[in-house]
């Protein structure tokens, strides 16, 4: 009889030194002294932003586990951080139909929201909808074309 090997992958669980940034926003880390230089292991995962010399503020862009490495002026380690990104589960709808996941925000009301993993053309059009959100927000809109603006 042959001997099958299965192996398992199981998600290591969050211990208390780790910073559980939410996706999609921010918590700070204060460092024990002002750090000169900022290494993010996967910039993918997370994004930092040095405030003052030793605030952090760490902000989740996709879910993942990622850490941060604070280097003061003489390149020595200020402080090793792993972060894990998370969703914020506590008011998120996943809708299936059949294979396919469709998730909503509802705060209170439901709206698409940017979920990795949910349908293809869902996610399209939601990520479509989120850029077009963006570049009105920061004024970078395309006005030239906004019947609002005729005159």
């Amino acid at each position: 009889m042959l001997g099958i090997g299965v192996s398992f992958l199981f998600a290591m669980p969050a211990t208390a030194a780790d910073l559980i940034v939410r996706y999609d926003q921010s918590q700070l880390l204060r460092l024990p002294r002002p750090a000169s230089e900022i290494i993010v292991g996967n910039p993918s995962i997370a994004d930092v932003a040095l405030q003052d010399g030793n605030l952090l503020v760490v902000t989740g862009k996709t879910f993942g586990i990622t850490n941060i490495i604070a280097l003061d002026t003489d390149h020595n380690i200020i402080q090793d951080q792993r972060v894990m990104v998370e969703r914020d589960d506590s008011r998120i709808v996943n809708l299936h139909k059949g294979s396919e996941r469709f998730t909503y925000a509802c705060t209170p009301n439901c709206e698409p929201t940017l979920t990795i993993g949910d349908e293809k053309d869902f996610f399209k059009d939601v990520e479509s909808a989120n850029s077009s959100k963006i570049k009105f927000s920061s004024g970078t809109s395309d006005q030239g074309n906004n019947a609002n603006n005729a005159q």
